[in-house]
C-alpha cells in the first residue's frame, strides 16, 4: 500500500508543471471508471430482477446505460476543469453548464421511468386499479410537471440563482389564477377524483338524480359526455358528477341488468298458474339471460289485484326498455290463452233519491 502511495506522489510531482496533460489523464480515468460503474450497476440491476417475469427490468436496464456513463464522465470534466485553472468566472461557468447537463440527463432517464412503470401498471389493472386507460395520461402529465419543476429547480442551483424570489412570485401567480379560474379547477380536481375513484367508466349507462340516463362516452378532465337512447349527447362538468348521486346500471361485480315487469290479477286467479305463466314469458324470450334464472314474486294484495313481479336478467342495459316493452306485450298474450283476468279499479256509484 505504501509503495502504491509513493508512486502515485511520484506521478502527481510528474505532472505537477503540465496542468492540461493533468486533464487529459483525469478525463482518460473517468472514461475508464464510467465503463467499470455501467457494467457494475447494469450488472447488479440484472442480478436483482434476473427472477421477475415482466419486461421492466429489461428496459430499465437499457435506458441506464446511458445517464449512468455520461454522469461519471461529467463528474470527471469537473475535476478536470479544476486543473486548468481558467479562472472563477470560467470555471463557475463551466461547472454550471455541466451541472445542467446532468440535470437535463437525469430527468430525460425519469420521464422515460416513469411512463415505463405506469405502462407496466396499466397492463396490472387488477392490482392498480387506479391506473387505467383514462388516468394514465393525466399520471404521465402529472409526474413529468413534477419533475421538470425539479430539474428546473436544480437548474438553477447550479447556476447559483436565488430561487426563493422565484417561488414567492410563483405562488402569487397561482393564487391569483386560482381565484381567476374557480370552476375551471373545481371541474380539474374533480374530474381528478371521478378517474381515481371510479364511480362509472366509459360504456356504463348511469342515471343522475337529475334524471339524465345515457352511455357514457367520454370522462375527461372538465366534462362527463353521456349519450342518451335518443342519440343525443350530454356533456356535464365534472363539479356537478361529482356532487351528484348516480346510479351505475352496469355496476356490481356482474354487467347484467334486472328487469322487473310488475303486474296484477283478479282476486280468485289460480296464483301458481299465474307464476307460471310468468315462467314460460321469460324463458321463451331471446335476451333474458338462463343465469341468473328468472324468478316470480308474489309482492302485495293489492286493492282490486294480487300483485305479483317478474324478475329477470337481461346482458346490455341498454336493452332494458325494448326487453320490457316485448316482456310486457307477451304477459298480456299469455294471460289471456291462459285466462287469467288482470283487473282494473272499479267505484259503484248509487244515487240516493232525496224525497221533495
Amino acid at each position: 500500500m505504501e509503495l502504491i502511495q509513493q508512486y502515485w506522489q511520484l506521478v502527481l510531482d510528474f505532472l505537477q508543471p503540465y496542468p492540461s496533460l493533468q486533464a487529459l489523464l483525469i478525463i482518460v480515468a473517468f472514461l475508464v471508471l464510467a465503463v467499470i460503474v455501467d457494467r457494475a450497476i447494469s450488472g447488479f440491476v440484472k442480478h436483482l430482477v434476473a427472477r421477475t417475469q415482466t419486461k421492466l427490468d429489461d428496459q430499465l436496464v437499457a435506458i441506464l446505460h446511458r445517464p449512468v456513463f455520461v454522469s461519471v464522465t461529467l463528474v470527471g470534466l469537473i475535476l478536470a476543469s479544476y486543473r486548468l485553472e481558467l479562472g472563477e468566472m470560467l470555471q463557475d461557468t463551466t461547472v454550471a453548464i455541466i451541472k445542467t447537463l446532468l440535470a437535463l440527463i437525469w430527468l430525460t432517464f425519469a420521464l422515460r421511468l416513469s411512463s415505463m412503470i405506469l405502462k407496466a401498471m396499466r397492463r396490472q389493472d387488477d392490482r392498480f386499479e387506479f391506473v387505467q386507460q383514462t388516468t394514465e395520461p393525466l399520471l404521465r402529465n402529472a409526474f413529468a410537471v413534477v419533475l421538470f419543476v425539479f430539474a428546473v429547480y436544480m437548474i438553477l442551483v447550479a447556476w447559483d440563482i436565488n430561487v426563493t424570489g422565484w417561488v414567492a412570485s410563483a405562488g402569487i401567480l397561482g393564487l391569483a389564477l386560482s381565484f381567476a379560474a374557480q370552476d375551471t379547477l373545481a371541474n380539474l380536481f374533480a374530474g381528478i377524483a371521478i378517474l381515481a375513484d371510479r364511480p362509472y367508466k366509459i360504456g356504463d349507462y348511469i342515471i343522475l338524480d337529475s334524471g339524465e340516463r345515457g352511455k357514457v362516452t367520454h370522462i375527461g378532465l372538465r366534462s362527463t359526455r353521456l349519450l342518451t337512447r335518443d342519440d343525443v349527447e350530454v356533456s356535464i362538468p365534472n363539479s356537478v358528477m361529482g356532487n351528484a348521486k348516480i346510479v351505475n346500471e352496469a355496476g356490481g361485480p356482474e354487467h347484467q341488468y334486472r328487469i322487473r315487469a310488475s303486474v296484477g290479477v283478479a282476486y280468485g286467479s289460480d296464483i301458481d298458474k299465474v307464476m307460471e305463466a310468468l315462467l314460460v314469458v321469460a324463458h321463451n324470450h331471446v335476451k333474458v339471460l338462463t343465469k341468473p334464472e328468472p324468478r316470480v314474486r308474489f309482492r302485495n294484495f293489492g286493492d282490486s289485484s294480487l300483485d305479483f313481479d317478474l324478475l329477470c336478467w337481461i346482458a346490455r342495459p341498454a336493452e332494458r326498455g325494448l326487453v320490457a316493452h316485448e316482456l310486457n306485450c307477451a304477459i298480456y298474450k299469455e294471460f289471456a290463452a291462459s285466462d287469467i283476468s288482470i283487473p282494473f279499479p272499479q267505484r259503484d256509484l248509487y244515487i240516493k233519491e232525496m224525497s221533495t
